[in-house]
């Protein structure tokens, strides 16, 4: 198990360099004039050569990532703004709590919906729970988020007024100036972006689950098990959904990872100024630094919640050894 872990570590190491390298490269391919950013439109040519000295953009690629990577590594500094000059630290840090919020609490709604859904449907296939399963799964994995989130805002939000259209409230520190705040403000506000994202997600894992427990009812060890007189509830939970649920929680990891690298769609609709608008506002004022940190933070998330999901093998399926 130790073994293991280290080598999964060091593995995790190397793709986190990996990552650097490549959004480095992509950072300084990109063709604009970081210091023109820095100084403003309006700066002189001498005052966009200060900058440029003063930012060591006139250094070789290699010079600047090496800086890069020692500010990251030593000094957990993911650099500054050209925009405003503020820490990209402090963006991620007020924009991850947002998006975290809305990943993780859709995708419990998720496996509230397609776990009960997708094991009913395996075991009474073609039923007529089976049938609606079924066309509930084809309208979630057509119909675009976006559009998905702007009706329920619509309908929902502003015919019915039965929740916010749009907005985030703090659950924590709830600014002064501000009466919306506290865990029922924050859940009343995350309700129509919550369900806009599981109801996406779970007709994708309500599918998943069917399949694997329909293929797993059907291996030797399965009808082996009830050949012995083994109980049908101890059948299914200890032989069926150990082994059906091992691929769910490998998918369940890597989307936790890729959502919290931004929502963009979802966060665009609701006006959630998590890491997918900040990302979107990066890109739109070529503040490249703060895209280059979400950037990253979405390749350590996933690179984490891999990690995760291999130690969780061996606790879900015992035959599985971490060697």
């Amino acid at each position: 198990m130790f073994r293991y872990l280290v080598r999964r570590l060091l593995w995790a190491v190397v793709l986190f360099f990996a990552v650097t390298l490549v959004t480095y490269v992509i950072f300084f391919l990109v063709p604009a004039n970081p210091a023109r950013l820095a100084a403003g439109q309006s700066a002189t040519p001498e005052a966009v050569a200060l900058v440029e000295e003063r930012l060591g953009l006139n250094d070789p690629f290699y010079v600047q990532y090496w800086g890069f990577l020692k500010r990251l590594i030593f000094d957990g500094s993911l650099g500054e703004s050209f925009v405003d000059r503020s820490s990209v630290n402090d963006e991620i840090f007020r924009a991850a709590p947002i998006t975290a919020a809305l990943v993780f609490g859709a995708m419990l709604l998720v496996l509230t919906i397609a776990l009960p859904i997708g094991i009913l449907s395996a075991l009474r296939p073609r039923s007529t729970l089976d049938r609606a399963a079924m066309t509930y799964v084809l309208i979630g994995i057509s119909l675009p988020s976006f559009w998905i989130g702007l009706m329920l805002s619509y309908l929902i939000g502003f015919k019915l007024g039965l929740t916010p259209i749009a907005g985030y409230c703090e659950v924590v520190s709830v600014p002064e100036a501000s009466s919306c705040g506290g865990l029922a403000d924050w859940s009343y506000h995350m309700i129509l972006p919550w369900a806009t994202l599981a109801i996406v997600q779970a007709g994708i894992y309500v599918r998943f689950i069917r399949a694997e427990v329909m293929e797993t009812m059907n291996q030797d060890y399965v009808r082996t098990a009830r050949a012995k007189g083994a109980p049908e509830r101890r059948v299914m939970k200890d032989h069926i959904l150990r082994n059906a649920l091992l691929p769910v929680v490998t998918i369940l990891g890597m989307d936790i990872g890729l959502l919290l690298g931004g929502a963009i769609f979802i966060e665009t609709v609701f006006g959630l100024n998590g890491l997918g608008g900040t990302a979107i506002r990066s890109i739109g004022q070529f503040d490249l630094p703060v895209l280059q940190g979400v950037v990253i933070f979405g390749a350590v998330a996933i690179i984490i919640f891999t990690l995760i999901v291999d130690l969780l093998y061996a606790w879900i399926d015992p035959r599985i050894r971490l060697t």
